[in-house]
């Protein structure tokens, strides 16, 4: 199996501060307040704060509505020509039918968790969603150009061919992306962005607004 760089093993240990539910998602050439607006375009102007105060924000929000309205909250860095969109408690940007508003004029990925549902990776171009799938089944792709990142998916470890027909290396594949592929898919992510998303990015102030319910 091909190692995954240290930089991303934080993802998986028990102190990642992201939790059981998140969304990850980079948009290439926006601004973070251009960012905001996408998520909530009838919201008021971003509020700049550290993430410890984003995670209780978002906490607080999700315990007034039982939770199934995500976080309301969604937080933004700059990153290089990218900027990086963390939703805490929530999943909008790996959403079939939100990800064409959200990547209008844009290069954008997607990376979500969802511990009680599905994982997922989005890639869309200027609206048009290219390529959609689950971490841990690679192999089954959506979207208007499923095979479009078949080389990085490749060299990431998120095998995009069909099944092995060797029951072992079939086994060996599912255990290895049912423990690995979220932090797979953040691989890609880099790969396609050139933005690692590591742990120092969360240590950065946040432009925070609110997600449109």
């Amino acid at each position: 199996m091909i190692k995954v760089p240290a930089e991303f093993q934080w993802l998986q240990g028990p102190e990642c501060p992201l939790d059981d539910i998140y969304c990850v998602s980079f948009f290439h050439g926006l601004d973070p307040a251009d960012v905001l607006r996408r998520f909530d375009p009838a919201g008021a102007a971003g509020e700049e704060m550290a993430f410890e105060r984003l995670a209780e924000r978002v906490l607080a929000f999700a315990d007034s509505t039982g939770g199934g309205d995500g976080g309301g909250h969604v937080g933004v860095v700059r990153a290089g020509d990218w900027s990086v969109a963390i939703e805490l408690w929530g999943w909008q940007a790996v959403l079939h039918d939100v990800v064409p508003a959200l990547s209008a004029g844009c290069e954008f990925v997607a990376v979500g968790r969802h511990e009680y549902a599905e994982d997922g990776f989005a890639y869309a171009i200027d609206g048009d969603l290219l390529t959609w799938f689950t971490p841990t089944t690679p192999q089954d792709r959506y979207g208007t150009e499923p095979d479009h990142l078949l080389a990085p998916m490749r060299a990431t470890g998120l095998r995009p061919d069909p099944p092995a027909e060797d029951a072992s290396e079939q086994e060996a594949d599912w255990d290895d992306l049912s423990a690995n592929g979220l932090v797979r898919a953040f691989w890609l992510a880099a790969e396609i962005t050139g933005v690692a998303f590591t742990r120092d990015l969360l240590d950065r102030p946040l432009l925070v607004g609110t997600i449109a319910r």
